[in-house]
């Protein structure tokens, strides 16, 4: 059981992170188990989709989770690592008293920043037709709403426009602008279509840049390396690694049904060793060991 660091020092980091000239890569974990495989694997951070958190609830991304759900689950991801952790906040769970509400249990949560989108409530999969947009001054009361009510200055509040496929590349530049201007610290632009939109919009903002690299979507998959020549200061894979789970889940379930054991599987499988690294069973026992076996001095003698 290590000592974990407090969130005010990860939203540090995070801020660090995007000032550091290197790309920082958050893949997405949807459970504290796999935030701890991302910490293993040194990657900077760990990010939280609403969308891997709603499906991992069997519910689509239609604006379905509270603000509950989706702080409480972030929060138990959070604390399994010392990574900094970014969530998705979709359109702010509400008017922006909501959005002030949202800040305040994600910082309670030890986040160390989130994203919020412009786009209407209920909102869609911003790689997906049939989503909408607010207008720009409506996104501005969110995004200002969520500055004013943090109360660690260090806490990354990212405005995601979804503006690209609904207005175009301009529009959604000038609505980035505008979000910045009402105090985001950076820019999450979804849905772009090509690397040059990538670069353009790098050309034109100067905060940190957000990329989604999300499998299915409209964007190109742009590796780290281009990401960081393109200058983006961050990256997400958001449901990747629940795509990739869920993949081997229904192999199993597919051997089992068709071979009554899971026998031809084992070798697919994690290991219980490599199980238990992961949930530090051996410090756990330590501490366990460090409390109970022990004698008391002129008595146990």
């Amino acid at each position: 059981m290590t000592q974990r660091i407090s969130p005010s020092q990860k939203r540090k980091a995070l801020r660090a992170g995007l000032a550091s000239g290197r790309l920082q890569r958050l893949p997405g974990a949807f459970s504290p188990l796999v935030a701890r495989a991302v910490a293993d694997r040194g990657f900077e951070g760990v990010y939280v989709s609403g969308a891997a958190l709603a499906a991992d609830l069997a519910l689509p991304d239609i604006g379905l989770t509270t603000l509950t759900e989706v702080a409480g689950r972030g929060g138990q991801i959070a604390r399994a690592t010392d990574l900094p952790t970014l969530i998705d906040a979709d359109t702010g769970f509400g008017e922006p008293a909501n959005v002030a509400r949202t800040i305040a249990a994600f910082e309670d949560a030890g986040l160390a920043g989130c994203h919020l989108e412009d786009q209407v409530n209920p909102k869609r999969c911003g790689h997906l037709d049939g989503k909408e947009v607010v207008p720009t001054a409506q996104m501005l009361q969110r995004v200002r709403a969520a500055v004013q009510a943090r109360a660690d200055p260090d806490f990354v509040i990212c405005a995601r426009t979804d503006a690209r496929a609904l207005e175009g590349l301009d529009a959604a530049i000038d609505r980035a602008k505008a979000y910045v201007d009402a105090g985001a610290d950076m820019v999450f632009p979804e849905a772009l279509r090509t690397e040059s939109e990538f670069a353009a919009f790098r050309e034109a903002v100067d905060v940190p840049l957000l990329a989604n690299m999300t499998e299915f979507g409209t964007s190109p998959a742009l590796t780290a390396r281009q990401l960081e020549n393109l200058g983006y200061n961050l990256v997400i894979w958001p449901v990747s690694s629940l795509r990739a789970a869920m993949g081997a889940v229904e192999d199993l379930f597919d051997t089992l049904e068709a071979e009554g054991t899971q026998a031809s599987h084992v070798d697919r499988m994690q290991t219980r060793a490599r199980l238990y690294e992961l949930v530090d069973y051996a410090s756990y026992a330590e501490f366990d060991r460090q409390l109970f076996d022990f004698k008391i001095p002129g008595r146990d003698a």
